[in-house]
């Protein structure tokens, strides 16, 4: 009869894997606290200290540190010299751990630096030849699933558990380390999870693949395609920045991102005029890119999105009608997906490293904001100009982004100086930019800037503020009765 030693601190889901097993014909081993929950479940145990003769002692720190639990699991029962050892000293062979360790990350301290979990883990990793490990919850069905079906686990299986489980004592050890240290940033320890393959890397002949970071709440770990080809690198990266984007806004809202920039960025009261609204900034950057939308797609706007080359739809959800019209294009990836939440870094690669830093979080309340002109902001001006902040801070530096009534209307980005992204932004918007708001990621290091945006009609520019030349460029805006706000923030992104 195969025997599954059973331990756990985290104990959602061990009752339901227990029965599972002894209705497969397999006898269960526990202690402590897990034992006494099996027992009180009406489910058969042989305790651990009936097993080696020995009750837990030090506190509970000594309990499974004994030759017949790790003789059980680390025996190689192929080899005739481990078969006369077992004999010889009354152990038994152990099939299949389950274990899940003290909640050391959560609560620092030594009481919770698990020895027995570990070294029990890693004996059962290391023999994955023979011993299948489980060291989380959500490992419990499949597993069970596989020996029902099987009566045991696959070499395959077993390979995969064991990765994963020396993986959990590597994070488990390193968080010691870290508190140990007394060095918070000493070490950072980060575990990947497959997503999936990608169809290529930045280019086609490059390869890519989609990792979660465990333990986040990434939207792709969720997300359906609903159609389409299969996604390249590109196709997520501008995804997941339209996608976090549409997200700054309550009301309905379109975002079109093409090159991890957004080319067009509107609200209105139905999804179908911010579609076509956000579409109207910039038609010919929108051809090939990336829609998001932050409502249920409807027919209408479907037929909308299908008038132009699209690679890639995200949206919450789509009725069955508008479904079936974005479907009629083969190419088209449609993607639905939950919203997306703050990470709690942000990582990027660099020769050899990884540059870390916190989420970007943009302060979009005009009221923590200062009016650096003569002329003063109505209520409606300074709506429009958290409007355009928001939208600028997803863009790319130098960024400056000109709207006009919640809607985008000249983008100029990813220049090399601030006044090459105002004329972009002004060519782009021509006459819409009369009577507009603009907005600029970071301070404007000369007036130039400005006197561009006001020859331009612009009525109300936003700004971080904070340069040496900031009296240069309030005597600007005064000269131009313009509206000048400092969010005393900036927000680079390169």
């Amino acid at each position: 009869m195969p025997r599954a030693l059973l331990s756990v601190y985290n104990k959602t889901g061990i009752e339901e894997l227990a029965r599972g097993l002894v209705a497969s014909g397999w006898s269960i081993i526990s202690s402590g606290g897990t034992a006494k929950a099996l027992v009180a479940a009406g489910i058969s145990v042989t305790d651990v200290a009936d097993l080696t003769g020995v009750p837990a002692i030090l506190d509970h720190r000594v309990v499974t540190l004994h030759p017949k639990v790790h003789g059980g699991i680390l025996a190689d029962t192929a080899l005739p010299h481990h078969v006369a050892d077992m004999a010889e000293y009354g152990i038994e062979s152990i099939d299949l751990v389950v274990v899940n360790l003290y909640p050391f990350a959560d609560n620092p301290s030594v009481d919770l630096i698990d020895v027995g979990g570990p070294a029990m883990i890693r004996a059962a990793a290391k023999n994955f030849a023979r011993v299948g490990v489980v060291v989380h919850p959500s490992q419990y069905a499949p597993v069970l699933a596989e020996i029902t079906s099987h009566g045991v686990l696959s070499d395959d299986t077993r390979r995969a558990l064991s990765a994963r489980a020396f993986a959990a004592t590597r994070d488990y050890d390193a968080a010691i380390e870290q508190w140990m240290s007394g060095e918070e940033k000493s070490s950072l320890s980060l575990q990947l999870e497959h997503v999936s393959d990608l169809r290529y890397g930045e280019n086609p002949h490059q390869t890519g693949t989609l990792y979660r970071l465990e333990g986040s709440h990434s939207w792709w770990n969720s997300a359906e395609q609903l159609g389409g080809k299969e996604m390249s690198y590109l196709n997520v990266f501008d995804a997941d920045a339209a996608w976090k984007l549409v997200h700054h806004f309550s009301e309905a809202a379109a975002v079109v991102v093409k090159h991890a920039n957004p080319c067009g960025v509107a609200t209105a009261p139905t999804l179908f005029d911010a579609y076509q609204r956000a579409h109207a900034c910039d038609p010919v950057s929108a051809f090939g890119g990336i829609i998001a939308l932050n409502r249920e797609v409807d027919e209408a706007t479907a037929q909308e999105i299908c008038n132009v080359f699209t690679e890639v739809v995200v949206a919450p959800a789509y009725s069955e009608s508008a479904l079936q019209v974005l479907q009629s294009k083969k190419n088209l990836r449609i993607v639905r997906a939950v919203a997306p939440q703050l990470p709690e870094y942000e990582l990027r690669s660099v020769s050899g490293g990884v540059l870390v830093q916190t989420p970007d979080a943009v302060s979009d309340h005009p009221a923590t904001w200062t009016v650096a002109s003569s002329a003063q902001p109505t209520p409606e001006q300074l709506q429009q100009a958290a409007f355009a902040w928001k939208v600028c801070a997803a863009v790319s530096s130098n960024a400056i982004v000109v709207t006009q009534n919640n809607e985008a209307v000249g983008i100029g980005g990813g220049q090399q100086n601030r006044l090459d992204a105002a004329r972009l932004a002004c060519e782009r918007a021509g006459t819409r930019a009369i009577g507009g708001v603009a907005a600029s990621d970071a301070f404007f290091p000369f007036r130039d800037g400005l006197d561009m945006l006001a020859t331009a009609g612009v009525h109300v520019v936003v700004e971080p503020g904070g340069s040496v030349r900031d009296e240069e460029v309030i005597a600007a805006a005064n000269e131009h009765g313009i509206v000048l706000l400092f969010t005393g923030a900036r927000h680079f992104r390169h």
